[in-house]
């Protein structure tokens, strides 16, 4: 981003035109024009002659968004500059709070995955031959994994999950043999840290395929430092957040 004079990117000179704005920020003239419209940044006084004029704090916005979008994402990021702006200032700062809670919340799934995949990981190490005793029914198994059975045949209807079929006076019941065992672990696993079922199923054909667990080990690794990327952005996005928040009247 270029630098101007004052904090951001302001002189002293009177209001700054669009094209100095684009300077300061690194945005084109057409994409401040869009994010003003879509209340990104507050609506720029317009002179006698039709130019906007802005200030340094449309240029303080316009680099917060750009953090808070890099951090969030750009819809979530245009929906909290709008809102914080509108908000009452506890409902503003609570706001943003929750951003990094959010944060936070995705951060340790991803590393509950990652412990997960290192555990059965280690376990397939060293996992003695099959026996009868390894096979668990889909009650023990939604039981051990903390879900519904619903959700164990939800996952067999993806093809994520390949329990045996066993012949039963009531008709066919589920078993789930060790590797059965190892595909609905790893499916919770990553699951729970947010994948979806395509990416799963991705995981779960390359541990059929004896490629072991080396490859969503790695995406899982670079999710987890890419959260703290988004992390950090979100603190760069802070100063001037809780600036645009401590604006607003204290209290409802």
């Amino acid at each position: 981003m270029a630098s101007g004079a004052g904090a951001h990117g302001g002189t002293a000179a009177g209001p700054l035109r669009t094209r100095e704005v684009s300077a300061a920020t690194g945005y084109s003239v057409q994409q401040i024009r869009d994010l003003e419209a879509q209340g990104v940044i507050p609506p720029a006084p317009r002179a006698a002659n039709g130019y906007r004029g802005f200030s340094p704090e449309h240029v303080r916005d316009l680099c917060a968004y750009r953090d808070l979008a890099a951090a969030v994402g750009p819809v979530t990021a245009r929906r909290t500059m709008r809102g914080i702006r509108a908000s009452a200032y506890d409902d503003a700062a609570a706001a943003v709070a929750a951003l990094h809670t959010a944060l936070g919340r995705e951060r340790e799934e991803a590393l509950a995955a990652r412990h997960a995949l290192l555990a059965i990981s280690a376990e397939a190490a060293s996992d003695a031959e099959p026996s009868a005793g390894d096979v668990m029914t889909i009650g023990e198994l939604a039981g051990a994994l903390g879900v519904r059975a619903s959700t164990l045949r939800f996952w067999e209807k993806c093809g994520l999950v390949a329990p045996e079929r066993v012949a039963t006076r009531a008709g066919a019941a589920r078993r789930y043999p060790l590797a059965a065992v190892r595909e609905a672990r790893i499916t919770a696993a990553l699951r729970a840290a947010g994948y979806r079922v395509p990416d799963v199923r991705r995981t779960i054909e390359a541990v059929r395929g004896l490629e072991g667990l080396d490859e969503p080990l790695a995406v899982l690794e670079s999710r987890i430092g890419a959260i703290a990327d988004r992390m950090v952005a979100l603190l760069r996005a802070g100063t001037a957040l809780a600036e645009v928040i401590a604006a607003r009247p204290p209290g409802r």
